[in-house]
């Protein structure tokens, strides 16, 4: 649908203004394209529900702006989780999309920070991912908006509002404080501890490398074989557009292969849609022929 670089539109703000032509839907009008999608496969109708969402997308996506990575790609996520969401989204069951796809953008924003940020690995639990995104606001609340080490007794407070351990707390505090001395004394009631004692070992098992790389190997191998469906116009747009380090803008393939900018964004639509169903086809084939496999080791 042409929504993986808002950049390609220009600066931000122009991309914000962009996106304000398409209008905001009714309830009624919202159902009945809902319907026309889900029942018939009308993707004229998936496309009006997602663009009349964009900018809800993007209010989303400047909320994560304090994370140090760039607005443009925050809101390329946040269009994913969208378009996401309308795979899923059953309007019978009364209530609108906006509150269904605020799910699927949230938690597509919050996967692409985890995995762009480097200080941290916290994706092994809920509680850490929770801190990741709540722990600058609950200091707030306390009004620990200084530097530094956070005092015990504000620890336990934000344990409790966010409902963690202390020592995550602690953990995460200091991830995000930036690098400081390991031996660093904390005091505390029970006299002076060295901030190492507080850290939780998060380094990944060699058995968890092992099934992370298989997934790795899984995923690449699933998109190679999947971008083989595709022409070579459509490879050629789908991979200047989604897999080449600066994505060519619509404009650039426009004048590339002397068409309009609609039919670029038309081509790369069904691109898109065709290496996604294929995709989706050869992960459930390889891993299930990958299971029996496995099984006899």
């Amino acid at each position: 649908m042409g929504l993986r670089s808002p950049a390609a539109a220009g600066t931000a703000l122009n991309y914000r203004t962009d996106i304000r032509r398409f209008a905001m839907l009714e309830r009624e009008q919202e159902y009945v394209l809902a319907i026309r999608w889900r029942d018939h496969g009308d993707r004229t109708a998936a496309e009006q529900l997602v663009t009349s969402h964009l900018r809800l997308a993007a209010k989303m996506a400047m909320n994560y702006r304090g994370y140090g990575l760039p607005l443009s790609e925050i809101t390329s996520e946040a269009n994913l989780g969208l378009m996401q969401a309308l795979d899923g989204f059953d309007p019978d069951k009364g209530f609108r999309f906006s509150t269904y796809a605020v799910w699927w953008i949230r938690a597509a924003i919050q996967d692409y920070i985890l995995r762009s940020w480097s200080l941290v690995k916290i994706g092994t639990t809920a509680s850490q991912k929770k801190l990741f995104f709540k722990l600058r606001s609950a200091k707030s609340r306390i009004s620990a908006l200084g530097g530094g080490d956070l005092r015990p007794d504000q620890v336990t407070l934000i344990a409790t509002d966010l409902g963690v351990p202390e020592k995550d707390v602690v953990d995460m505090n200091r991830r995000l404080g930036g690098d400081a001395s390991l031996n660093a004394l904390v005091h505390d009631d029970e006299g002076a501890t060295e901030w190492q004692d507080y850290l939780i070992d998060q380094a990944p098992t060699p058995e968890l490398i092992a099934v992370e790389q298989d997934e790795i190997d899984h995923r690449r191998q699933v998109l190679v074989r999947a971008i083989d469906v595709l022409n070579a116009r459509e490879r050629h747009i789908f991979e200047a557009r989604y897999l080449a380090d600066e994505p060519d803008t619509l404009e650039d393939l426009a004048q590339h292969y002397g068409l309009s900018r609609e039919r670029i964004r038309q081509i790369e639509q069904r691109a898109f849609e065709k290496v996604q169903s294929a995709a989706r086809k050869l992960s459930h084939d390889l891993r299930h022929t990958r299971a029996p496999a496995l099984a006899t080791h």
